[in-house]
């Protein structure tokens, strides 16, 4: 079926609204107010996006509470004291060892730069007009001092092929400037034009559906085609057609 714009926008007045919040991830970043905490929860969240959604609140919520609704702080004050508050914790193949380098090396990271927009936007170059490039040199980045650590599977490599959905649904959350309070807009640092929507299974799936993709692989050239289309029926903020696209799903249209 092909889909109309217009079909299109309604879905994503329909589920670009404040009762979307409950039960997805971005819960998560939207129970905190400080910018530097909004980061860090909504990334740490990002990383373990995959599965039931639920499970998904249970174990970011569970984290939050760990890190005692402090993330940013218990970051940068983090000791090998405060290990035994997180042993324990895990989600599927995201173990706590996993959790320990990615706190630890944002602590490095924070040693130097300000918070979280601060650090990524070092590696935006002003001559592309999408973050996948900057989110290959993030990873390169985060990984330089053991590049091969076990936890380096959780963070996508876009230039190796990756779609790096969840990647790519944080910085939506922290790039577009939304009306309706659901994304946060806060990094100033992002342009909503080079925002990529989300693409996984099931907005891949929806897509095809709805005639806005045609390559069959879930990966980064299907992602490239996927933005060409969706900036063309709205150019200045293209990944709102996520929720569109979630919500086809979620309400079974397809």
């Amino acid at each position: 079926m092909k889909i109309s714009l217009e079909e299109l926008n309604l879905l994503v007045e329909k589920y670009n609204q404040p009762n979307f919040i409950e039960l997805d991830p971005i819960s998560i970043p939207h129970s905190f107010k400080r910018k530097e905490d909004i980061e860090m929860s909504g990334f740490l969240t990002s990383v373990i996006a995959w599965g039931r959604r639920d499970q998904i609140l249970k174990k970011s919520n569970e984290l939050m509470r760990r890190m005692d609704y402090s993330p940013f702080e218990f970051i940068k004050n983090f000791e090998s004291s405060d290990i035994q508050s997180l042993e324990g914790w895990l989600y599927r193949t995201f173990q706590t060892e996993d959790l320990i380098f990615f706190l630890t090396r944002f602590q490095e990271i924070f040693s130097k730069q300000q918070n979280l927009e601060e650090y990524f936007k070092t590696f935006i170059a002003p001559e592309e007009c999408h973050y996948s490039g900057a989110i290959s040199r993030f990873k390169e980045d985060f990984f330089l001092p053991q590049p091969t650590h076990r936890a380096s599977k959780h963070l996508p490599n876009p230039l190796k092929g990756s779609a790096a959905k969840r990647f790519h649904m944080f910085l939506r959350w922290m790039g577009r400037k939304d009306e309706n309070g659901v994304d946060f807009g806060l990094w100033k640092s992002l342009d909503p034009q080079f925002l990529s929507c989300p693409l996984d299974t099931h907005s891949g799936r929806v897509a095809r559906a709805f005639g806005l993709l045609k390559r069959k692989q879930n990966d980064f050239k299907a992602l490239q085609e996927l933005d060409q289309t969706l900036r063309k029926l709205k150019p200045k903020d293209p990944a709102v057609f996520d929720f569109a696209l979630f919500g086809a799903g979620v309400d079974g249209i397809l």
